[in-house]
């Protein structure tokens, strides 16, 4: 079943299937899967919980198949969490070109389109762990447990989400600031229709990431690497 751009089947068999060994293919294949929804819609925060609850939902369906000890499903289930996360922070990163590029052009971060923006890059963590609560509530018993485990240690050590949402919020306020001392001002006619149509240019700064990276080009570093 396609659902949201997600072959759901697809998941669920690679969740079933997979042997303990095979942990980097799944979590190669969650991250590429959620890339792949996102980049089919407008990137606001209500598709992308759309897309991480699908795709949270179909690992813990193909999970509960799965013939593996618990102890390996609990690892598969990590590797899921780190596949969304992965495509999620390449999301976080896509509005950060995209806003500073607006704020390269003098935009105040106090205007409505981008507070918005900023809230709702301040929120993508949160929703990547909403996602694994739901998928654990509508899980099998046995499930329940495991889903518990992967989600606090998500919730333990934090994720590239959370840490290039807070790495985004930093540099855009610097940028901001310096605009602020230099006077520069934003040419409201030329922007105002990249503001109002955010969604859709910052999906296509996604897009545009994505084919760099499958034409050999290399994943912008993770805040954490710092």
């Amino acid at each position: 079943m396609i659902k949201h751009g997600i072959d759901q089947d697809a998941l669920i068999t690679k969740f079933s299937e997979a042997s303990a060994r095979q942990g980097e293919a799944v979590r190669k294949a969650v991250t590429e899967a959620t890339l792949k929804a996102l980049q089919g819609r407008e990137l606001s925060l209500a598709n992308i919980r759309q897309v991480l609850n699908t795709v949270a939902k179909a690992a813990s369906t193909g999970a509960a198949s799965s013939a593996l000890p618990s102890a390996d499903v609990e690892k598969l289930l990590a590797k899921a969490v780190a596949g969304m996360d992965g495509a999620l922070e390449m999301a976080v990163q896509a509005n950060r070109k995209a806003l500073q590029q607006m704020v390269d052009q003098g935009a105040d971060l106090q205007q409505t389109q981008v507070k918005k923006a900023l809230a709702d890059i301040e929120k993508m963590e949160d929703a990547l762990f909403a996602a694994l609560r739901k998928a654990a509530e509508g899980s099998q018993a046995s499930l329940e447990g495991l889903w518990a485990q992967v989600l606090k240690a998500a919730q333990g050590k934090g994720t590239g989400t959370g840490a290039q949402a807070s790495a985004t919020m930093s540099d855009l306020m610097e940028s901001a600031q310096g605009n602020l001392r230099q006077g520069r001002a934003l040419g409201l006619r030329a922007s105002q229709a990249m503001l109002d149509s955010y969604s859709t240019f910052v999906s296509g700064v996604l897009i545009g990431m994505s084919d760099a990276l499958q034409q050999g080009g290399s994943a912008p570093a993770s805040s954490r690497s710092k």
